[in-house]
């Protein structure tokens, strides 16, 4: 898959990935530098090519060059970071 640009939607407390017309995306509250992770969520249209774990990694990587931690608190988050325990260094 193409990488996409991640989009940083501070209004709405998002990440995003628009992509042909849809917007993928995570949200998260912020609290005193902890994100906590409440939703990720992949249009049905874009469903089965792997993007809900692209973006994931993507925002970890943004959190991590931020100098942020995270919380994860929906059900995709929390089992992405238990099949991938090098990001629990990031749990704050």
């Amino acid at each position: 898959m193409a990488e996409h640009a991640l989009i940083h939607n501070e209004k709405e407390n998002t990440y995003e990935f628009h992509i042909e017309g849809h917007i993928a995306h995570i949200r998260y509250d912020n609290q005193d530098g902890v994100l906590h992770i409440t939703e990720t969520i992949v249009p049905k249209a874009l469903a089965g090519k792997g993007l809900a774990k692209i973006l994931t990694i993507a925002v970890m990587e943004e959190i991590e060059k931020k100098g942020l931690k995270m919380q994860p608190k929906c059900s995709y988050t929390v089992a992405f970071v238990e099949k991938n325990p090098e990001y629990a260094r990031l749990l704050g």
